[in-house]
């Protein structure tokens, strides 16, 4: 489920490198939804409603658009809302979104510390958001409980004054004490939350210790700490999360219909024919834009017939997250980001010989 790899970050030197969230390995789409689903069936029945399920950027946004789909087959009213650092602007207007900012927090380990979490401009979601009595909150990993107290402390701040019971979903916990022997033991994380019930719902838990290697070479550190719109406009792929929604697969029937357009033209056809699609597919989403790519990889695996074919069907994603080459990274692509913000991307393990078609998905035009 994880490998290990080295951060290029002095706060933090080293990473767990998932195998199933398809971020910096490429991962088989069946697979990134096995584990959506199996995480979100260990949330609880029998929630207090209304209920706000919460994703972080950039790592979790397309994790927790799928635990958030799984639930809504049990709370079918729940909404999903996604922490970003891409500060969003009104592209009509040339005004900025300050008014419909609900509140920031700080991931104080992160190589980009500042999150925002934008409110609704409906009046209805608004006042279910201000309403919810139970946040999931979906992370890749837990490692010291910090976030999760940073976001529950901003959001209670920002009016979710009636929050009674807060779930830590994680691929992986690594938060809990280390010399803990037992669940009944004190928390550290709810003693953390007054007069909120805290759980935790994890695939993999457990404890690590990291001794820092001697006489380490000086990190320099790309630029990659922002939090803004950058210079490119945002085109309109629907609302996946960065507000507050109950449909993340909004705008993904005009997605699909967009890359099958550009497929026949740049295969020269006259329409679309699946049965053209080339054997070793790769789809790349890109920092926050994932949760639409990875529903497009996912009908490429299902339209391809996976099982009973050669073709083979894979999803990761673009980061802004400087990774050293080594232990899980085998390969190291980067280039100026697409936003305009000046700062450095990256794909990891991505061999383009190893692919026939890779179909990169942005949200801006550059």
């Amino acid at each position: 489920m994880l490998d290990f790899a080295q951060r290029i970050n002095p706060k933090r030197a080293f990473l767990f490198v998932s195998k199933v969230l398809g971020r910096h390995i490429p991962v088989a789409p069946s697979t990134m939804r096995n584990a959506f689903t199996d995480l979100a069936n260990l949330v609880p029945e029998e929630l207090p409603e209304p209920i706000l399920v919460i994703g972080m950027a950039e790592t979790a946004v397309g994790l927790s658009a799928g635990v958030h789909q799984a639930l809504q087959t049990r709370y079918s009213q729940a909404l999903l809302l996604n922490s970003t650092r891409h500060a969003q602007h009104d592209s009509v207007n040339g005004n900025d979104n300050t008014d419909i900012l609900l509140t920031t927090f700080s991931e104080d380990h992160s190589h980009a510390s500042q999150h925002l979490i934008y409110q609704s401009a409906d009046k209805v979601t608004q006042e279910q958001l201000l309403a919810s009595k139970t946040l999931i909150m979906v992370d890749d990993e837990a490692s010291t409980g910090n976030t999760c107290v940073n976001v529950v402390t901003a959001l209670r701040n920002a009016g979710l004054d009636q929050l009674e019971q807060v779930h830590l979903t994680t691929l992986v916990d690594w938060s809990l004490n280390q010399h803990q022997a037992n669940v009944d033991a004190d928390d550290k994380i709810a003693s953390r939350l007054p007069n909120i019930d805290f759980y935790r719902h994890h695939l993999l838990s457990g404890a690590w210790t990291w001794t820092d290697a001697p006489n380490p070479k000086p990190i320099i550190m790309p630029s990659v700490d922002t939090t803004e719109a950058g210079s490119q406009s945002l085109a309109n792929t629907g609302n996946w999360g960065r507000f507050p929604t109950l449909d993340s697969t909004d705008g993904f029937n005009q997605y699909l219909a967009s890359f099958q357009t550009l497929f026949t033209y740049f295969n020269g056809q006259t329409q679309f024919d699946k049965e053209q699609l080339p054997t070793r597919i790769l789809v790349l989403g890109s920092n926050e834009f994932v949760w639409l790519p990875f529903l497009l990889a996912e009908w490429l695996e299902q339209n391809t017939n996976i099982e009973n074919s050669k073709h083979t069907i894979k999803f990761s994603a673009l980061t802004r997250s400087p990774i050293a080459l080594g232990g899980g990274i085998r390969t190291m692509l980067s280039f100026n980001d697409n936003y305009g913000l000046g700062m450095t991307n990256f794909a990891y393990n991505v061999e383009p010989s190893d692919w026939d078609l890779i179909v990169l998905c942005v949200e801006t035009s550059a």
